[in-house]
């Protein structure tokens, strides 16, 4: 028979390795209290921006030049560098003589060829989504910060009219699409934006004018000044909802 000393010891023993396995089995649950932590495991935030129309349009033209005229953009580029003009805009025309590229291809041609490229023209997607914020950083950075408060109301008022709207920044504008560019959001000055709208048709006003856009064959065929958060009342409203209407 054991003796209480004996029991004692046994008692002992059986209680600390219970304490030893409820220690383990809560150092256990920590990792999934972590893993279930919002902070952690939140999704990334989409962006506000969507990719410019012009990018697809510009990748297609890439990836059919080789076979279109026996050379892809980079070797255009070392022949450009080589063979062409020093200067831009002779250089245009000499792409445009020669090798009867058009106005827009030469032109694209000869800006990254000397290393001037700009716009969404020399981007990828992925390069254009990571970009378009710093568009329209740099679009209200100095004088004009104090039109971003104009900008991100506009833009919240785009974004009410639906989910077809897309968001693209270029490095001067903001376009607003739905099928086609609906309206278009330019810091004019340090003190004011000028929202423009495709409205065809719509009369002109003392206050909604013309842009010449009709003359021009430019879709935004109208705008409006803002200057503070008072001037993006009911009219302006309604003209940015009847441009989106327009395009649908």
């Amino acid at each position: 028979m054991p003796s209480a000393k004996s029991a004692n010891v046994t008692t002992a023993a059986r209680k600390k390795s219970s304490v030893a396995v409820a220690v383990k089995r809560r150092r256990a649950k920590k990792p999934a209290k972590l893993l279930a932590n919002p902070a952690i495991v939140a999704a990334p935030k989409p962006s506000l921006y969507s990719v410019h129309p012009g990018i697809a349009m510009v990748q297609k033209w890439i990836s059919e030049l080789k076979g279109k005229t026996g050379r892809d953009v980079e070797e255009w580029l070392k022949h450009i560098r080589t063979a062409g003009p020093d200067d831009k805009q002779d250089c245009q025309e000499w792409l445009k003589k020669k090798f009867n590229f058009g106005t827009n291809t030469s032109g694209w041609l000869a800006e990254r060829a000397f290393g001037k490229g700009e716009g969404v023209a020399a981007e990828t997607p992925e390069e254009y989504l990571a970009t378009a914020p710093q568009y329209v950083a740099e679009m209200y950075a100095g004088p004009r910060q104090g039109l971003k408060p104009l900008h991100d109301r506009l833009i919240e008022l785009a974004q009410s009219l639906g989910d077809s709207v897309r968001i693209c920044p270029c490095k001067t504008i903001v376009p607003l699409y739905r099928h086609h560019v609906f309206a278009e959001i330019r810091p004019a000055s340090n003190t004011r934006i000028d929202l423009g709208f495709a409205l065809q048709e719509e009369p002109f006003t003392a206050r909604l004018v013309d842009t010449g856009g009709t003359a021009k064959k430019n879709r935004i065929t109208h705008r409006v000044s803002i200057t503070k958060l008072s001037d993006i009342d009911l009219q302006v409203r309604r003209w940015l909802k009847q441009a989106y209407e327009v395009d649908a």
